[in-house]
């Protein structure tokens, strides 16, 4: 009898366990999962432990309506410093833990995929227990586990580039989480555009799941912004702590002297931690909208203070004001307002008329306020065109000369006129004298070979004369990277040839003599006619469409030559990647010790006060 109730008993506890198993998991949300079993990893956050949404309240909304069953299509179109990064990786858990099924994860290439997966993701699934014995570790060996591939218990997850049209174009998926799409390419080899290569692997899952995050752009050409305007437009607000009504957190509300925000009903002011202490909640412009999207700004990060957000914005004014250039700027409104830029650059140029009336006789070589001379040297098919630059403070600009040496570049002797030349002596008009510090010829076309041999000579003789390469694309620096040639050994230096473009623009464009100001001679000898000036304003930025896409292209304007541009862009490198102390300089420079005409002109050497990868020469 005690057998038989023994057996009953097991038997009892046998269903029980197989009903638990069978059962449906609970209704959880996104959110509720998070905060139960997330642990933040020391390596990737400066809060690490268990997470805690109310940390920043605005990110419920968002990882809740990815968990809502009503929304298939999810955007955020955010700033930094708000954690859009961890709730891709929130994602990510919830779906192993708690909905097992096949998911993908876009990143903007296959390099990014791989920082992705070892920095961020590796550490989320060891810091999380619950989801820490579902993935096996990576190994090579393993091919079901890699560092791109993790398969789990009635799942797996890849994570791939949006330049893999392999990666794009295998099974179907239910999740797919597009990170960053504003900094995709244009197609994903020749297959097409990534993110329609993406959403058609959810196409037989009708409980499929399309995430789109990212920090917007330019204006005309930004996915994110796109998608966003598409979608429910939700808008984090917070209360106000004196009439109770809502509002939007915007930068032009805050008051400087005091990083304090306005209200925009009852028009007091107040802090942000007053701010912050009130209610927040998402408004959506189009509620019923079932694409749910979200932008938010740096304003509601608490990883972000205001008066460091008002810091930021004053020194790219700083940096716009002193150079010219927009880039630090561009960056503050991409980055921390999480807002497109609107580029202007579409027409918006200064006239070739312009630029000739500000033409101005020279009564010497050099004119007071240059500190700092830099060389371009294009190599064309019959000679050498090359134009050198002085430089001053806040890159204060004169053009000193435009010159073509003509001959045949396959004969030793017109290389040794180029590097006579670039040791010419450019004189003030007190008798004091420069040299040309550095100088950036482009190794393309024709004579790469022989370009560079005569950097290689250069390097011998301790001259500074660098190989470059230009590359087009948008965010990529104007001295992007140094790369070797495997073959002679030479250094060559990356250019983001269309940042420079941008920024010999935003310079022609500055009227007031100063900072960024550019001056060019009227004499007829120096070489800035008609055809310079034509050529250095022959490029606009423009709004093209490529398999279906826009994309911002610089395009040469008909009948125009554009080697006085691409000169002026490699001059401007140049003292980039020699990186002047101008204090130093122009302290030697007004001394008159920066030349020192006694010198035999075999011992003559570069200015001194230069620095050349942080390092003074």
């Amino acid at each position: 009898m005690k057998k038989k109730k023994i057996i009953r008993k097991n038997t009892l506890e046998i269903f029980k366990n197989t009903i638990k198993v069978l059962e449906p998991p609970p209704n959880l949300k996104l959110s509720e999962w998070a905060d139960e079993n997330r642990r933040l990893s020391a390596e990737a956050s400066a809060e690490q432990g268990r997470w805690n949404t109310d940390r920043a309240p605005y990110q419920r909304e968002i990882m809740d309506s990815i968990s809502d069953d009503r929304y298939q299509n999810i955007v955020v179109k955010s700033s930094s410093q708000v954690g859009k990064t961890e709730i891709v990786l929130n994602t990510i858990g919830y779906i192993v833990d708690h909905e097992p099924s096949p998911m993908l994860v876009v990143q903007p290439t296959e390099t990014a995929a791989e920082d992705f997966s070892k920095d961020r993701l590796a550490n989320m699934i060891r810091d999380t227990p619950c989801i820490r014995d579902k993935i096996k570790p990576s190994k090579s060996r393993d091919s079901e586990n890699t560092i791109l591939k993790k398969k789990f218990p009635g799942g797996i997850l890849s994570i791939v580039g949006a330049n893999s049209p392999v990666g794009l174009s295998a099974k179907p998926i239910r999740v797919v989480l597009f990170d960053e799409v504003d900094r995709y390419p244009a197609s994903a080899g020749v297959d097409g555009d990534p993110v329609d290569l993406g959403e058609k692997r959810t196409n037989t899952f009708w409980n499929r799941k399309i995430i789109k995050v990212s920090t917007p752009t330019i204006k005309g050409i930004s996915r994110i912004d796109q998608e966003y305007e598409a979608s429910s437009k939700g808008v984090w607000n917070l209360r106000c702590p004196c009439c109770g009504r809502y509002n939007p957190l915007e930068f032009r509300r805050l008051r400087f002297e005091d990083a304090n925000m306005q209200c925009m009903h009852c028009d007091e002011y107040f802090s942000e931690s007053e701010w912050k202490e009130q209610d927040g909640k998402w408004i959506h412009e189009f509620n019923d909208n079932k694409i749910r999207g979200f932008h938010l700004n740096e304003l509601a990060s608490p990883w972000k203070s205001w008066s460091e957000i008002i810091a930021s914005f004053k020194k790219a004014m700083k940096k716009k004001k002193e150079t010219g250039s927009i880039e630090q700027l561009k960056a503050f409104i991409n980055t921390s307002l999480g807002e497109v830029w609107e580029d202007r650059a579409d027409g918006d140029q200064v006239e070739d008329e312009e630029l000739l009336k500000r033409r101005e006789y020279y009564s010497s070589d050099l004119k007071d306020g240059a500190i700092l001379i830099t060389a371009g040297v294009d190599v064309q098919d019959d000679r050498f065109e090359i134009e050198v630059v002085a430089w001053g403070r806040g890159y204060e600009s004169w053009g000193v000369q435009y010159k073509k040496i003509k001959g045949d570049l396959d004969k030793d002797e017109v290389w040794k006129e180029l590097e006579e030349y670039l040791d010419t002596e450019f004189f003030f008009e007190d008798g004091r004298s420069l040299l040309i510090a550095a100088t950036c010829i482009d190794t393309g076309g024709h004579f790469t070979d022989k370009a560079y041999a005569f950097i290689k000579r250069m390097e011998r003789k301790h001259k500074r004369i660098y190989g470059i390469k230009g590359q087009g694309g948008i965010g990529i620096p104007l001295v992007y990277k140094q790369t070797t040639n495997t073959k002679t050994g030479v250094r060559i230096f990356m250019l983001g040839v269309d940042q420079g473009k941008e920024l010999i623009m935003a310079r022609l464009k500055t009227k007031e003599v100063g900072p960024g100001y550019c001056h060019f001679p009227k004499n007829i000898e120096r070489g800035y006619d008609e055809v310079y000036m034509k050529g250095i304003n022959s490029e606009q930025r423009l709004i093209r469409f490529v398999k279906g896409r826009p994309k911002l292209e610089w395009v040469k304007k008909s009948g125009t030559r554009n080697e006085p541009l691409d000169l002026r862009n490699y001059a401007t490198a140049a003292v980039d990647i020699i990186n002047p102390n101008w204090d130093s300089l122009e302290v030697k420079v007004l001394k008159g010790i920066n030349y020192m005409k006694s010198q035999p002109k075999s011992k003559r050497s570069r200015p001194s006060g230069v620095v050349s990868r942080g390092v003074e020469v």
